[in-house]
C-alpha cells in the first residue's frame, strides 16, 4: 500500500488536501500537533473513502527530535508523496517581533521542512512516481510589508525546492520536487500570524481562495509536470510553470 504524508493536516490547506486525496482513494499519514482534530479528520476521511488507510501522528515539528522521530516512525511505509505543509506566519514589524515565536517559525518553516525533505530525497531519489511537494507562499517570491521574517522563511522554501527540482533533473532522478505558492487563503493562518482570533477574510481581504480551492490547485500541481504552482497576487489566477528563481547550473 502506498501512502501520502501531509504535515500540518489538522486545519486549512492540509485538512482540505487530506479530504481531497481521500476522494481520490489515497491512503494517508496525517501529521499535526492537535490529536483530537486529527482523530476527527481520520473519521471524516473514513466516511469519504472506507478503503483508505489513515495513520495519524500527533507531534510538534518545531522540535528537532520530533522531526527525526516522525520520519523514523514511517520507515516501514511506502510513501509515494510527501507534502510539507506545516508552517505559520508572523505579522509584526521586526522591531516588535516575539523572538520566541520567530524561533519556532524558523524551526518549523525551514528546519523541519529541510530535514524531512532531505530524508525523503535520500530514500526515494530513484523511486518511480515519488513526489515531494513543499508549500511556500507568494510571500516566497515577493516581500509583504509587516511580514518580512515570514517571507524570508518562504523565500528559503521556494529557493530550496526549486533548486532541488533542478538538481534532481540534472541527476536523472525519478523523484520529482514541486513547490506550491498560495496567496491569501481562508484558513487560521491570519489568526496565528496576528495572535488574534476570528479574523474574517470576507470583511478584511479583497481577494482570497478557500482552503478547498488551494487543495485543488495542489492536486493540479501533483498531477502536472511543472515545478511551481503559483497564485498571481493581482488577479488570483493559478498557474503551473517552470522554476522562477535563477539557477546557475
Amino acid at each position: 500500500m502506498k501512502y501520502t504524508v501531509i504535515t500540518g493536516a489538522s486545519s486549512g490547506i492540509g485538512y482540505e488536501t487530506a479530504k481531497l486525496l481521500a476522494e481520490k482513494g489515497k491512503s494517508l499519514v496525517l501529521v499535526a500537533r492537535r490529536k483530537e482534530e486529527l482523530e476527527s479528520l481520520r473519521d471524516e476521511i473514513k466516511s469519504i473513502s472506507p478503503d483508505s488507510d489513515v495513520i495519524i501522528k500527533s507531534t510538534d515539528l518545531s522540535y528537532s527530535e520530533n522531526v527525526y522521530g516522525l520520519y523514523e516512525s514511517l520507515a516501514d511505509l511506502d510513501i509515494e508523496t510527501w507534502i510539507n505543509n506545516a508552517g505559520f506566519g508572523d505579522a509584526d514589524l521586526i522591531k516588535d517581533v516575539d523572538l520566541g515565536k520567530i524561533e519556532n517559525m524558523i524551526r518549523l518553516n525551514i528546519e523541519a521542512l529541510t530535514v524531512l525533505s532531505s530524508l525523503y530525497v535520500r530514500d526515494y531519489h530513484d523511486v518511480e512516481g515519488a513526489q515531494l511537494l513543499n508549500v511556500s507562499s507568494v510571500g516566497g517570491y515577493r516581500i509583504v510589508p509587516n511580514s518580512v521574517t515570514y517571507c524570508a522563511t518562504k523565500f528559503f522554501v521556494s529557493a530550496y525546492t526549486e533548486g532541488l527540482a533542478q538538481e534532481l533533473k540534472q541527476s536523472d532522478a525519478k523523484l520529482r520536487a514541486k513547490v506550491l505558492a498560495p496567496a491569501a487563503t481562508e484558513t487560521s493562518f491570519a489568526d496565528r500570524a496576528r495572535d488574534t482570533e476570528g479574523f474574517d477574510y470576507s470583511e478584511n481581504v479583497a481577494k482570497y481562495h478557500t482552503a478547498r480551492e488551494m487543495a485543488e490547485f495542489l492536486w493540479e500541481l501533483l498531477e502536472g509536470d511543472e515545478v511551481v504552482g503559483i497564485v498571481d497576487p493581482e488577479d488570483y489566477s493559478f498557474s503551473l510553470r517552470g522554476p522562477i528563481k535563477p539557477y546557475a547550473g
